[in-house]
């Protein structure tokens, strides 16, 4: 390409306009978190403190030594980290486009850019006019659920949803003729998704690929060119074969992962509850939790429909937001209209009336954007505009969960590994992929034909006239979106009276202090409806206001550079305004070199670590359920939503009565053999456990079981002293010899997280117990460099065989799958990029030409 061609290129409106997105994408993203992102002030979110927490043992371990452990203590007495900070050599070849994606920006800055930037190579692919690619990029990056995982800290969410849609723009071009095109950057941007780690998310869009590919089968055969859509499918199944390769390490593990975790399987225990069990996969009310309310899908709309948010991010910590905090209701209290007894009230219920578990905001796509969605279910022609119809009510009803059981019992039946997943209402990132896209399609059609309006009367009225009037009905009959006194007022309702019961306050006082006092039962309903109205007269104005600029570009009196700049302010003063609710500045901490507050040493943290013991295990009851005590402490409990479901059962069966404070005998016993040196008590005081087990010790006696119910029932019989019990599977490891003499002894000498070394002395030989989670691959045991088998001994710790006289002990953590995964991934990667080189080599040599493919009605 010589200097002039290069000119000449660059003056294309196209690519001129291409460029003027960027900056425009690049400005929005850096006005939007002005001016924390500009001053490096940092969000903190609770899921990056999470993640902080008990990523932490194997972040220090790597910043000492360069080396990456597959496993920690720091949780539920040990767990591989596939799915805490999965990271692998092969990774170093594709993350650094993630910077370049976010245009260098500062975070978060740069991570809203990237979602703008990945909808837009969708749209111009789709061979839109580049300023209606940029409205649709900027509706779509700013839909308020893609702001609200900032807050929250779900990155690897956002990353994945950042790199789907320009995944479908490789499938576009390769069924519009681009076979090497279209597949090479299928396969590149669908690496980059999937190695952002959120699998869910990839499943879901599974939905929208195949509708996709659905869609281009029909057309292809309307134009009698299905070799054309044949050939194109061959090449993107190749390029998805790369994609997956690419992430084999991470996949792979994960997958085997799974299948001991929580969310591949059951319990062992066949005396669990088997109500609601689905077949390998999680428990149905779990699988369920986090489900939109049948009402709560006008939230696209008219986003306060349910009352918003029940948190919101706030200077590093989550804020809950109660009816209290509303200008409208200070005002109120401000000027007496509310009483004292109201006003205490109102400070304890949540802005949210929608759902039990609470949210941190709503699904809202804009309300120009959904009247514009609408239009184009009567302005867009053939399959895509069926395709993506149906992708949205099918993502809405699929949102419903456990409202909707009859279809989500369909899909977790019969639609594989839909029942691997939670929170329902996540799918509805279909819909806010398939509504402003459709509304693309619409504006692409509005502003590019001079003769819209007569053609395209009808579905303008329908569209913008079922837009105002659900508007206009939340404005004056509120009350039809459901009711504003939910069951999760009343639940607090008596979370309330058994407060004041608690404080000596008479019956008179609870009653007054109730739902059951008119004033306060009506002042909650009026707060919360008034909210709804002016919710609703807002969506009115946003949709009225795009209606009217729309006219005036069809009666001529504006051009379509002024109309199409109008509809991006409104879009960008609509979803600014309603996404500032859940993310703006006060959600942000100065950076600093110190830790967050959470992970500030307690009094009894700093008493603990004086000891310099280098492996020992921490029982913090008050804290059990939590990831803060991982920061600093090999913790018994912990937070992860893929836990060992073994361990699980020990929580259930013996761990759990610690929290409940009644713990028995054996329950004391289970704690002893997990090496928990220190418990802090309920009340937050800390203890020495003398009766610990330590880190390894020999037994007298093998207790042999058949099952896992025997097991687990015999772990409440022994003494893991002196006593274990095992399944008899393992007995040709162990065999029977046990004789423990005098004088046996075994203990730690050196500690990483997946290296463990021991120095064992025994006369006879014996069994020797380690305190440490047992897992059914990956660990491998040496005594004297000669490997040996691990078992599985008191339901969820190691035992091996150790013969007499004195000995070294290794075991080391160390997955055959990791080194032949990333074998497979290099090649993967590497033919990728070759690829995508051979692709923008005949780009540079052919001549421009047009699709084979027409596909103009469609798109």
């Amino acid at each position: 390409m010589n200097k002039e061609t290069l000119k000449n290129f660059l003056r294309r409106p196209a690519v001129l306009g291409s460029i003027i997105s960027l900056a425009v994408i690049a400005l929005l993203s850096l006005i939007y978190f002005y001016p924390d992102a500009i001053q490096g002030n940092e969000l903190r979110q609770y899921d990056t403190m999470q993640g902080a927490a008990i990523g932490h043992e194997s972040q220090i371990y790597k910043e000492a030594t360069g080396q990456t452990p597959r496993w920690t203590n720091s949780l539920f007495g040990g767990m591989p980290t596939f799915q805490i900070s999965p990271s692998y050599p092969s990774d170093t070849l594709f993350t650094w486009f993630n910077k370049a994606m976010g245009l260098g920006l500062p975070t978060p800055a740069n991570l809203l850019a990237m979602m703008m930037i990945g909808f837009f190579i969708l749209l111009i692919t789709m061979k839109m006019r580049w300023y209606v690619a940029l409205l649709g990029a900027i509706a779509y990056g700013f839909s308020s659920y893609f702001i609200i995982i900032i807050g929250a800290g779900h990155i690897w969410k956002f990353l994945t949803l950042t790199y789907i849609p320009p995944t479908i723009a490789g499938i576009i071009l390769a069924y519009r003729g681009r076979y090497l095109a279209g597949a090479a950057l299928a396969a590149f941007f669908a690496m980059m998704q999937i190695s952002s780690n959120h699998v869910q998310m990839t499943y879901y869009f599974l939905f929208v690929i195949v509708g996709f590919v659905v869609a281009y089968f029909f057309i292809c055969l309307n134009q009698k060119q299905l070799l054309q859509w044949a050939k194109a499918t061959g090449c993107l199944l190749v390029g998805a074969v790369l994609a997956v390769g690419a992430n084999s390490p991470s996949l792979y593990n994960t997958y085997e992962y799974s299948k001991e975790t929580m969310r591949g399987g059951h319990s062992r225990l066949s005396s669990e509850s088997q109500q609601n069990e689905t077949d390998g996969g999680l428990n149905k009310d779990y699988i369920t939790q986090y489900s939109y309310g049948t009402g709560e899908s006008f939230t696209l709309l008219i986003p306060n429909v349910k009352g918003g948010a029940s948190v919101k991010p706030e200077k590093g910590q989550m804020k809950q937001l109660s009816l209290a905090d509303l200008q409208e209701v200070q005002k109120m209290i401000d000027n007496g209209t509310l009483g004292q007894a109201e006003s205490w009230y109102l400070n304890n219920v949540s802005q949210y009336f929608g759902e039990p578990e609470g949210t941190n905001g709503p699904v809202y796509v804009g309300a120009l954007i959904v009247a514009l969605f609408l239009v184009g279910c009567g302005v867009v022609k053939g399959p895509f505009k069926w395709t993506l119809i149906a992708l949205t009510i099918i993502s809405i009803l699929l949102a419903l969960g456990r409202n909707c059981m009859w279809l989500t019992d369909l899909m977790i039946d019969y639609m594989p590994m839909y029942n691997k997943f939670r929170t329902p209402e996540s799918i509805l990132v279909i819909a806010e992929f398939t509504m402003p896209l459709m509304a693309a399609l619409a504006l692409q059609k509005l502003l590019t034909d001079k003769d819209s309006l007569r053609k395209y009367k009808k579905p303008l009225y329908w569209g913008f006239g079922i837009s105002m009037g659900l508007c206009l009905i939340g404005l004056v009959f509120p009350g039809l979106y459901g009711s504003v006194i939910t069951d999760s007022d009343r639940m607090m309702d008596a979370q309330i009276a058994q407060y004041l019961q608690a404080m000596g306050a008479d019956q008179n006082v609870i009653r007054q202090m109730s739902l059951n006092n008119p004033a306060i039962y009506t002042a909650i309903e009026n707060v919360r409806y008034g909210m709804i109205r002016s919710d609703a007269l807002r969506s009115f104005l946003i949709v009225a206001a795009g209606a009217g600029f729309l006219l005036l570009y069809f009666r001529q009196k504006i051009g379509v550079a002024v109309a199409a700049g109008a509809l991006g302010v409104i879009i960008v003063i609509d979803m600014f305004g309603v996404n500032k609710r859940y993310l703006d500045s006060d959600s942000f901490v100065a950076k600093s070199l110190d830790m967050p507050d959470q992970f500030e040493q307690s009094p009894w943290d700093k008493l603990i670590l004086q000891d310099t013991a280098m492996n020992y295990r921490v029982m913090d009851i008050p804290r059990f359920m939590l990831p803060n005590p991982s920061y600093w402490h090999k913790a018994v409990g912990g937070y992860h939503a893929a836990k060992l479901t073994s361990y699980q059962d020990l929580i259930d069966r013996h761990l759990i009565h610690f929290l409940e404070g009644n713990p028995a005998e054996a329950d004391s016993n289970v704690l002893n053999m997990l090496n928990a040196k220190y418990i802090i008590d309920s009340k937050g005081q800390p203890s020495l456990n003398t009766d610990a087990l330590g880190n390894a010790w020999f037994i007298d006696t093998l207790k042999y079981v058949k099952g896992a119910d025997a097991e687990m029932a015999a772990l409440s019989e022994i003494n893991p002293a002196t006593t274990a019990v095992v399944d008899e599977t393992f007995h040709g490891v162990l065999g029977e010899k046990t004789a423990k003499a005098p004088g046996d002894t075994i203990f730690e000498t050196t500690y990483a997280p997946d290296k463990l070394t021991y120095y064992a002395e025994t006369k006879n030989g014996g069994i020797a117990v380690f305190s440490e989670i047992y897992f059914p691959w990956g660990w491998k045991a040496t005594v004297d460099g000669q490997p040996v088998d691990i078992a599985r001994v008191n339901y969820v710790l190691r035992a091996i065989p150790i013969p007499a006289g004195k000995h070294t002990v290794e075991m080391v953590f160390d997955p055959d799958s990791i080194k032949n995964t990333t074998t497979l991934a290099y090649v993967s990667i590497l033919l990728i990029y070759i690829a995508l080189a051979g692709a923008f080599a005949l780009w540079i040599v052919r001549p421009q030409r047009k699709d084979d493919l027409n596909d103009e009605d469609a798109v």
